[in-house]
């Protein structure tokens, strides 16, 4: 991917489009003024602190799904130097169950250099947006157009739709080589005038028209002109991530609740799966179950054990086998708690990942746990 630049170039500088360029942006623009969404909850009072957290969250994610997230977020940490102020455990459960948990980690960790190195002001440049942990060229270029109003392209997952069926961009956007030329597109589309408007209709278009599935070609307002809709290639473009067959994890996860119902969690490490997020005590091998339940003086020949169930991550899968055990017996010094292991009550959870909420909802799967 080229390396961000702290100016645009020139408007209308790609021979292939340059002349194709002000129809583009005006049907971009009347579009975006009789259909866009302007009522968002990150709209109504779009400063660049409101921009950065609602990009964040969008980031995979549907805007359904955020608004709620947004609006608490917002509520409990309103400005940057609040954000920096709360501790991480307090940020990932405002965070927790809209996954992809490194986002919430990175806003913590920007906002403390936010403070630091810029007086808890969200700076107005590129590169200084850029050497913040989390954003990107893409999510640096919505701060600064829709939260400063400069000329600044973006390239999210919904302009790389649209980019790439109305030119016909072949591969996968994913590759250096696709996303060099998407991005040569949208800089060279991006107007000087209306900037914010113009990059809100992108999205919008690729969120509400351009779908990746069933798009509505008939309500674009790029229809006429779009290259992939006149080939009849729209459900080939953009081309999918060649698959690869996901790695597979397999472990235990015990659910030990002591005689007041309570639910012993551990604080996983601040790196990797559900970094920094508190969760059931894990085990790769039976051995090591019987290990652990051993090490907490439980005897393991009491277990039961759940129906097994798949987790998937973007990068593998997560092949798990609830087990559980009413922790009666424990001795007290097996049950001491310590900065990264503690028990707490259902209804009084730390952050932690959907899955322990799913594990501990009753079901009629219950009774399907194998007696000891």
């Amino acid at each position: 991917m080229p390396n961000d630049a702290k100016t645009s170039p020139e408007v209308g500088t790609d021979d292939r489009i340059s002349a194709d360029v002000p129809d583009f942006r005006q049907a971009v623009l009347n579009w975006f003024d009789r259909h866009g969404r302007k009522d968002l909850p990150w709209q109504t009072e779009k400063t660049p602190y409101a921009v950065w957290i609602s990009e964040v969250m969008l980031q995979q994610t549907q805007v359904a799904t955020v608004i709620p997230y947004y609006q608490r977020f917002m509520a409990r940490f309103p400005t940057v130097a609040a954000l920096a102020a709360a501790s991480l455990d307090e940020v990932l459960a405002a965070w927790s169950g809209l996954g992809y948990y490194a986002r919430a980690r990175h806003l913590h960790a920007a906002a403390a250099l936010l403070v630091t190195r810029h007086q808890g002001q969200i700076p107005c440049d590129m590169t200084a947006l850029t050497d913040l942990p989390g954003i990107g060229r893409s999510t640096a270029g919505a701060i600064l157009s829709l939260g400063y109003g400069q000329r600044a392209a973006i390239l999210d997952g919904n302009v790389k739709r649209v980019l790439s069926r109305h030119f016909a961009v072949e591969g996968w956007p994913g590759q250096s080589r696709v996303s060099g030329e998407l991005w040569r597109l949208s800089e060279c589309l991006t107007p000087t005038q209306r900037v914010a408007d113009y990059n809100q209709a992108m999205m919008d278009l690729g969120a509400t028209c351009c779908l990746k599935s069933r798009p509505v070609c008939i309500g674009c307002p790029l229809s006429t002109t779009c290259q992939a809709l006149a080939s009849g290639r729209v459900a080939e473009l953009p081309a999918a991530r060649p698959r690869a067959a996901l790695p597979c994890r397999r472990c235990y996860l015990l659910i030990l609740t002591d005689r007041v119902g309570r639910i012993r969690l551990v604080q996983r490490p601040p790196a990797g799966l559900w970094g920094g997020l508190w969760a059931f005590p894990e085990f790769a091998t039976e051995d090591a179950l019987n290990d652990g339940c051993l090490k907490y003086g439980l005897d393991p020949r009491r277990l039961r054990v759940g129906p097994s169930g798949r987790h998937s991550f973007s990068h593998y899968h997560l092949d798990y086998t609830p087990v559980s055990l009413d922790a009666v017996d424990l001795q007290p010094q097996a049950v001491a708690e310590t900065a990264a292991e503690a028990w707490f009550k259902p209804d009084a959870l730390p952050a932690v990942p959907a899955l322990v909420h799913v594990l501990l909802e009753p079901s009629p799967m219950t009774e399907l746990w194998s007696k000891p």
